[in-house]
């Protein structure tokens, strides 16, 4: 099976970078905790990050990767080539012309970005003078996004998967080296992270470039053209782009509300931290691979067997992503307190954290359907349905987030962002079926209700782990008992999900087995 053998692949390079990640932000915890520099950094790289995310997983590539896969399999690989040189010249001059007028008007951005800033001028400048470090980052990933999907299309994942544990490495060097001199919760500290961020990018950048040319092209820069290719291109990017990248939109919106309280930032940060690891192995992996997939079997008529792929994409999706939103929202504060809660990054920050990422896990399994239904229309070139449905999702977490903030602050924002999220992927999810586009077959349905009563029985268990280690181990204030603590709830979750899905006929060991064959 080739989409669970290159979802394989993607997933465990995403697991990889978000395992590093995990490492990275403990260190950057310990090293920034949630003061006027980590606030400050945490705005600096949200808005690279932001692109990261927007292109890097994703939303770039649903519209490049039909078109370009249209013309590498329908007219080969010359004329491919020269759209995708196209392309690059299209890309290139517009990002550098970005990056020239983000670093002169930085300041208005940042007022835009994180207003409550403004009332705190150390806090502000440092903002703006870290993200102007941190903002060329968005060159490099926007032309690694654009190599990726290169590589994607011609089949090749790994290498563009793994590119991002590049960026962790370095951030955790940096990282080391600022405890080492002592520069935690300094102006420093900031600088060294956003230069990290930088060397980080142009890394990751050499990585797919290096296995472009071992697949056996090279692109050529040219001048800038507007050709039929690119102009339909950028009638297809524009709308996937805000439709791919909404979940990473309405973080950017809370990020702005957010400045308007001390330390909320770097609380909305942490808990972001933590549901990424399940949205990215699972959500966006299959994301990322099912597009591809659904185009070549569109292309050639295979309509039924699209169908097939979706339920199967969203089976296997909500297989991993219903117990990871389980155990992220019954063991929220143990994982944080696990984690982060060390150096800088106190109790009363885990205690402010822990509700946030509580009410992510919420939305997490709808913010995983938004990546699988989205590329039944990305692969159909309908990329403006998704566009709407984000935009309503984005006014719908707008709107909560400033109803709740005054009363729930950070909390708030991300209550918005989960029913924002919830409503979004029913959208898209009916609007498929009622277009014949995706039919639940009886195996999907059957499994979807076996999974939700594994994650009940994985629930319970936790509970019972949780109250029995409390009474049983005295130390559980230490960092050493909260780490305990956190490892005995994932092996006891763990163990519980995967006895229960055999129970309850969700797979089976010989299917399972099946499946590691292929793999």
């Amino acid at each position: 099976m080739s989409l669970l053998r290159n979802f394989a692949t993607v997933g465990s390079a995403t697991a990889f970078s978000r395992v590093l990640g995990f490492g990275r932000d403990m260190l950057m915890a310990a090293a920034l905790g949630t003061g006027g520099v980590a606030d400050a950094f945490f705005v600096a790289f949200r808005f690279p990050n932001l692109f990261r995310r927007l292109f890097a997983e994703g939303a770039f590539n649903s519209a490049f990767i039909p078109l370009f896969a249209r013309k590498l399999e329908g007219e080969g690989d010359e004329p491919a080539r020269l759209f995708a040189q196209d392309v690059l010249a299209a890309l290139l001059f517009a990002l550098l012309i970005l990056t020239a007028v983000a670093e002169i008007a930085m300041p208005v951005l940042m007022f835009v970005m994180a207003p409550g800033f403004y009332t705190d001028p150390e806090k502000f400048d440092l903002a703006v003078w870290l993200t102007r470090i941190c903002f060329p980052y968005l060159l490099f990933v926007s032309l690694l996004a654009f190599v990726s999907g290169i590589l994607n299309a011609k089949g090749r994942f790994a290498v563009a998967g793994f590119a991002p544990v590049l960026l962790n490495i370095v951030f955790i060097i940096a990282l080391a080296a600022i405890i080492y001199a002592g520069h935690a919760e300094s102006p420093t500290a900031g600088y060294w992270l956003s230069v990290a961020v930088f060397v980080g990018g142009v890394l990751q950048l050499v990585a797919v470039l290096i296995e472009l040319k071992r697949s056996g092209w090279v692109l050529a820069l040219r001048r800038p053209r507007y050709t039929e290719g690119v102009k339909r291109l950028l009638k297809l990017a524009v709308p996937a782009i805000l439709a791919g990248g909404i979940t990473q939109i309405n973080i950017v919106i809370g990020t702005m509300i957010a400045s308007m309280a001390a330390g909320a930032v770097s609380y909305l940060y942490y808990a972001d931290r933590v549901y990424q690891l399940p949205l990215g192995i699972v959500g966006i992996a299959i994301g990322v691979v099912l597009l591809p997939d659904l185009a070549r079997r569109l292309r050639s008529g295979a309509l039924e067997a699209a169908s097939g792929q979706q339920n199967r994409a969203l089976e296997f999706a909500m297989i991993l992503t219903l117990p990871a939103a389980g155990a992220l929202f019954i063991a929220a504060t143990p994982i944080i307190a696990g984690l982060f809660e060390r150096g800088a990054f106190d109790a009363e920050a885990t205690a402010r954290t822990a509700p946030v990422l509580a009410a992510f896990a919420l939305g997490l399994p709808a913010f995983v359907l938004i990546k699988v239904f989205q590329p039944g229309f990305f692969a159909r070139e309908d990329t403006k349905t998704p566009m709407w449905f984000a935009a309503i999702n984005a006014i719908v977490n707008i709107v909560i987030s400033l109803a709740l903030f005054p009363w729930l602050q950070h909390i708030g924002i991300a209550i918005a962002t989960t029913i924002g999220g919830c409503i979004n992927a029913c959208l898209l999810g009916l609007t498929l079926y009622r277009r014949g586009h995706f039919i639940p077959d009886p195996r999907l349905t059957k499994r979807l209700v076996g999974a939700l009563a594994a994650t009940g029985l994985m629930v319970a268990a936790l509970i019972i782990a949780s109250v029995i280690f409390a009474v049983w181990v005295d130390d559980t204030a230490s960092a050493a008992g909260k780490l305990i603590h956190l490892a005995t709830l994932v092996i006891v979750g763990m163990l519980a999900y995967v006895v229960a899905i055999f129970a309850l006929g969700v797979t089976s060991r010989s299917e399972l087995a099946g499946y590691m064959r292929r793999r």
